[in-house]
């Protein structure tokens, strides 16, 4: 995925930061896939052991592989909006703005965008056992206005980025105040 179809890059615009969910929030996600691709081979399993009789019949058969490709398809349905949800949401951090870029389930993105001199708080939330281990958290960026927050959902080393968006936020005010 290229950037400049994301957004339109101003002339002395310089990506700084381009931020996704940390891979292994998306753990949860991919075992309840394989645990729920698993089930249909268990119930195979047990109808085999329990009535065998069941999966040879002229019209069982049939219906069985047909339940079975509908729940199959359900499955990946669901995994892969799941995916999209988590790969396509996307914050870009540049010297002079940032671009919050949130997919809501496959046919529903929101794109906004923050001045880097309107920030005027960030700060980092991080809680849990697996966020302080593997190092992601959320990063909340305040601004004056009361509808134009926004919220970094499981970054990576957000206590750098925080610190990078400080930097940013006072080099881009420096420049805007002259």
């Amino acid at each position: 995925m290229q950037i400049s179809h994301l957004i339109k890059q101003k002339a002395y615009e310089k990506i700084e930061y381009l931020l996704r969910r940390h891979p292994i929030t998306f753990i949860p996600i991919l075992s309840l896939f394989i645990v729920l691709c698993l089930v249909p081979v268990a119930l195979y399993f047990l109808i085999t052991f329990i009535y065998p009789q069941i999966l040879v019949g002229p019209i069982s058969f049939p219906l069985l592989a047909l339940f079975a490709s509908l729940y199959y398809l359900s499955i990946y349905l669901f995994f892969y909006a799941q995916f999209i949800d988590f790969y396509l949401d996307l914050w870009i951090v540049t010297n002079d703005r940032i671009v919050d870029i949130e997919q809501f389930g496959l046919f529903s993105r929101t794109t906004s965008e923050l001045d880097l001199y309107r920030i005027q708080d960030v700060s980092v939330h991080v809680t849990g056992f697996f966020p302080t281990i593997f190092k992601y958290g959320n990063i909340h960026i305040k601004t004056a206005s009361s509808n134009s927050d926004i919220v970094f959902r499981n970054v990576p080393n957000p206590n750098q980025v925080r610190q990078g968006l400080i930097q940013l936020s006072e080099q881009d005010l420096k420049f805007h105040h002259t």
